[in-house]
């Protein structure tokens, strides 16, 4: 899942909540990207930090309720991305660490 913010503050408090309820097993947090969007009619342009997570089909919806509740934009960027492929014991380890209890 990709996720743009405003700042690395609100990536890192959104990152640490939805590892501790297990609905994503990771957070990376990259700081200072540029994003160039059209937005209310006028192209915009804002620095951003940028959250990738991992997390499993099953765990979307949840993931993607909080971070609407946490996120100060009145529309995130929240994209979800398949995994096709990926070293077999990283992925088990995603599913282990977003099981639901």
């Amino acid at each position: 899942m990709l996720v743009t913010t405003a700042n690395r503050r609100e990536a890192m408090r959104i990152a640490a909540s939805v590892v501790e309820k297990r609905l994503a097993a990771c957070g990376n947090v990259i700081p200072s990207v540029t994003s160039i969007f059209r937005w209310k009619g006028r192209v915009q342009k804002s620095g951003e930090t940028l959250l990738i997570m991992k997390t499993t089909a099953r765990r979307y919806p949840a993931l993607e309720r909080l971070i609407r509740s946490m996120h100060s934009y009145e529309v995130p960027e929240i994209i979800g991305l398949t995994v096709e492929k990926g070293l077999h014991p990283y992925v088990e380890w995603v599913h282990k660490e977003t099981a639901m209890d």
